[in-house]
């Protein structure tokens, strides 16, 4: 089954949020998109909506962002903790939920370990926002400049 607008709409707003953040930051990062990762001794796969490298490209990304639009289907938890991919965020009804791997186990964080000055409740607003994408991008660059200053 294809994925529905919203779901596309939504993904792909968070992504170009997110690089927008990566670039007026000066995080150096390789976008992986929806790049299908799998690992042999995990006999595990799996095709996150989008991944990101920091500092250079990787056979496994260190974040991972699932938007989750329906309930149901496999934890892909267990898949990413499988492959081993550092920080995962799930996008779902309207908040992240963000998940960092310490050993072996997923634990749930507040912030990212990769980018703490992202605050995901303000990322969260702005992906919420009724108004058009460049405005949305727009704003949110303003309020991370404000923020830095």
């Amino acid at each position: 089954m294809s994925p529905s607008r919203r779901h596309e709409f939504n993904k792909k707003i968070i992504a170009l949020l997110v690089e927008a953040h990566f670039l007026e930051i000066g995080i150096d990062f390789y976008p992986l998109g929806s790049t299908t990762f799998r690992k042999q001794t995990a006999a595990r796969g799996i095709e996150p909506n989008e991944c990101y490298c920091f500092n250079s490209e990787k056979s496994i990304p260190d974040l991972a962002i699932e938007v989750v639009v329906t309930s149901g289907g496999i934890d892909d938890l267990v898949i990413y903790q499988g492959l081993e991919v550092p920080e995962v965020w799930f996008w779902q009804n309207h908040q992240f939920s963000l998940y960092y791997l310490r050993g072996n186990k997923y634990e749930s964080i507040s912030k990212s370990e990769f980018l703490p000055n992202l605050d995901s409740n303000v990322l969260a607003s702005f992906v919420m926002s009724d108004e058009k994408p460049r405005e949305i991008i727009l704003k949110f660059l303003q309020h991370i400049r404000k923020s830095n200053s």
